[in-house]
């Protein structure tokens, strides 16, 4: 290593940034995040720095001094002229102080790392000045694996260490804030439940026991396809299972971004494999998080539309597991982004359906008259293989076979297709095109409609 990382004690100190433009609010928006205190030199400040100054958070010095830099933490040169911060750098030098001057790595002391911040949890990423554009990808994919909220989970713990030390033994100590960080404290965080896991925490240094890491469900959802897509309360999950049951329709691609070692199961229904049934995938489910395991439950799409997830929910709930939905970006919403338009437009359709074409077996069709009127987006889910009872279904329902139907299949993925057409034409239309489901049928009946021709076009 050229440079040493270190973390910096700011509390009680000052910070000096030389400069009064953007390079120099850069710094500023940086240190703001400690507690240390800000000396703005320069003659003139924009606007960002000018507020810190009337609001106190900083102070300004028009002439610049080696005595204001004695002491200080850091000393940050952004002054935009060449001259200007060759001549900062030698006033610092002089005093003492550790020096970084902008975008002149020769002048540098020290450099100033990306950082993934959730106070007091900090990591800082350096690629020693090499490849800045790296360390932002790096700092990516760690924002991705910290959920946002990890830090207050952290600074719950450090209030209660004193606790802890008084009750819980310390040849134990090490499980306990194992299962604090991994088991349900952590889980609890992770919703955004800060007083269930203070609850949790406090409870377990009563009892004076290291606690048990107790097994848990998540229904994710993995999106329609293309993996980026996911959310990061996805991703994280993903990362963290223990064993992964996925339906047919989940791109393989987001099973790439799970752990390495987790078990995964394909559960789905696909022809010429094996079936499984709801109360199977049920019980599996619970036996596994019964074991003690992290289970996550992938569903393509987002599970609490057309994902079965009541079921699901259930019989977790009945066993007494914690269980939590993860939504995901549904077909629908893919499906119109891939079009490049919205579900919905003001004034022409202000209400929005979702109906699916697979329903259960012995349930009557959807009834088309109620759900698609004038101001409506309709969209249908699955309903390649029923679009010639759909249509004479809408026909007999008095629904004009003149407004336009959007499909697309397979949204956000490689394998997409897209197809434009009449409703009078889409069974005939599907049948050219040669697209099967997965598909999303969009009709959009605006409140003052025009006729689309009779001519249809796939891409």
């Amino acid at each position: 290593m050229k440079t040493f990382p270190m973390f910096l004690q700011m509390a009680g100190r000052h910070v000096v940034i030389v400069g009064g433009g953007e390079q120099a609010a850069q710094k500023a928006r940086l240190i703001l995040k400690t507690e240390a205190r800000l000396v703005l030199v320069a003659p003139e400040l924009d606007a960002e720095l000018a507020a810190l100054v009337a609001t106190k958070r900083a102070e300004q010095v028009a002439t610049l001094s080696v005595d204001m830099m004695r002491g200080a933490a850091l000393v940050f040169v952004a002054t935009g002229c060449v001259g200007a911060d060759y001549a900062a750098h030698t006033l610092a030098k002089a005093a003492g102080a550790v020096v970084n001057v902008v975008d002149r790595p020769a002048l540098c002391d020290a450099t100033t790392p990306s950082l993934v911040d959730r106070d007091p949890v900090i990591v800082a990423i350096s690629t020693e000045g090499t490849a800045p554009v790296l360390a932002r990808q790096i700092k990516s994919k760690v924002e991705t694996m910290l959920e946002p909220n990890l830090g207050d989970l952290a600074a719950l713990a450090g209030r209660l260490r004193p606790e802890v030390s008084r009750h819980i033994p310390q040849a134990v100590r090490r499980f306990f804030w194992d299962w604090v960080f991994n088991g349900p404290p952590r889980q609890a965080m992770a919703r955004g439940a800060l007083r269930d896991a203070a609850r949790l925490i406090k409870a377990q240094i009563a009892e004076g026991t290291t606690g048990k890491i107790e097994g848990s469900i998540a229904l994710v959802g993995a999106g329609p396809g293309a993996a980026d897509l996911l959310t990061l309360r996805a991703l994280r999950l993903l990362q963290e299972a223990d064993i992964i049951y996925y339906d047919r329709l989940v791109d393989a691609s987001v099973l790439e971004l799970a752990r390495r070692d987790a078990e995964r199961v394909f559960v789905g229904k696909e022809v010429g494999a094996c079936s499984w049934p709801q109360d199977r995938i049920n019980a599996v489910i619970v036996a596994a998080a019964r074991q003690g395991k992290k289970v996550v439950r992938l569903k393509s799409g987002d599970p609490g539309v057309f994902g079965r997830v009541s079921e699901e929910l259930d019989c977790a709930r009945a066993a007494g597991i914690p269980v939590e939905i993860v939504p995901g970006v549904t077909a629908a919403s893919a499906a119109a982004a891939s079009l490049g338009r919205g579900l919905t437009e003001r004034g022409s359709t202000d209400r929005l359906m979702l109906a699916t074409a697979a329903c259960k077996p012995g349930d009557a069709d959807p009834d088309w008259a109620q759900m698609l009127q004038p101001g409506t987006a309709l969209a249908i889910y699955m309903g390649v293989a029923k679009a010639g009872a759909i249509i004479d279904s809408m026909q007999a329902a008095g629904i004009p076979l003149s407004l336009t139907a959007d499909v697309v299949s397979q949204a956000s993925t490689a394998r997409e297709k897209r197809l434009r057409c009449r409703l009078a034409d889409l069974p005939a239309a599907l049948r050219d095109g040669q697209v099967e489901n997965p598909a999303v049928i969009l009709v959009s009946w605006p409140k003052t409609h025009i006729a689309m021709p009779s001519s249809n076009v796939a891409a």
